[in-house]
C-alpha cells in the first residue's frame, strides 16, 4: 500500500509535525514531508498537522503560499486531513488573537467557556461520538465511545451543522472533528491516541490510495 498511497504533511515551522509523519508511516503511508505548493505534485494524501498558536499557523501558511494551496485541494475534493490548529485553521474567524482563518469552511472558533469545575484547555483523554457513521475516516471504530487524546483550549462551532463528523462532551458539547467529502479534520490528535488513531490514519491511507 506505501507505494501507492503517497501522503505530503505540510510542514510550516510548528507543533507536531514529526508524530504525526511517525504515525501516517505506521498506518501504511508514504509520507512526504513539504514545505511550498510545488511540492504537493504526486501526492495521494495531503495532512496539515499543527499544535500552538493559530495566527502563527496561518501566518506561516500565507507566507508560504500553502494557504491557496489547501484551498485547492479541498475544493478538488482530493483527500485531507487536518489536525488540530489544521482543524481550525479551516474556518472563517478564531477568538485566538482575533486570526482571521483560511475561509474553507463557514463558522468559528472560540474560546471554551465553562464552568469552574472544568479547567481549561482541555487536556487528556475524552470519547467522542460520530454523526456520520458512514464516513470512511472512521471504518472500523465503534460509533459511540472511542477515546482520542486532545489538548485545546478553542473549539469550532461550523455554521452549517451537517460539516460535524464527531461531537465531545467536556462542559458542553462541542465539535470534534469534521468531514466533507474527502475533507477530514480533527480537534483530537490520532497520533496520541494509541490503536484508535492510528486506525484513523489507516482508513485515510487506504482511502488515499484509491485515487
Amino acid at each position: 500500500m506505501s507505494e501507492s498511497s503517497k501522503i505530503a504533511v505540510i510542514d510550516y515551522g510548528m507543533g507536531n509535525l514529526r508524530s504525526v509523519a511517525k504515525a501516517v508511516e505506521t498506518a501504511g503511508g508514504d509520507v512526504r514531508i513539504v514545505t511550498h505548493s510545488e511540492e504537493i505534485a504526486g501526492a495521494d494524501g495531503l495532512v496539515l498537522p499543527g499544535v500552538g498558536a493559530l495566527a502563527d499557523c496561518v501566518s506561516a501558511l500565507r507566507a508560504s503560499g500553502m494557504d491557496r494551496a489547501v484551498r485547492d485541494w479541498i475544493a478538488a475534493d482530493r483527500p485531507f486531513l487536518g489536525v488540530c490548529l489544521g482543524l481550525q485553521a479551516l474556518f472563517e474567524f478564531s477568538e485566538e488573537a482575533d486570526t482571521e482563518g483560511l475561509g474553507i469552511f463557514p463558522g468559528k472558533v472560540v474560546r471554551f467557556r465553562l464552568p469552574s469545575e472544568f479547567k481549561v484547555p482541555h487536556m487528556g483523554w475524552n470519547t467522542v461520538r460520530f454523526t456520520q457513521p458512514d464516513s470512511p475516516l472512521i471504518a472500523g471504530l465503534a460509533t459511540e465511545g472511542e477515546a482520542f487524546y486532545f489538548v485545546h483550549s478553542y473549539h469550532c462551532v461550523p455554521a452549517d451543522r451537517a460539516l460535524t463528523l464527531a461531537e465531545c462532551d467536556y462542559g458542553i458539547k462541542f465539535t470534534a472533528a469534521i468531514a466533507r467529502g474527502r475533507c477530514f479534520a480533527t480537534q483530537f490528535h490520532p497520533e496520541k491516541s494509541q490503536a484508535k488513531g492510528i486506525a484513523l490514519y489507516r482508513n485515510f491511507v487506504t482511502l488515499a490510495a484509491r485515487g
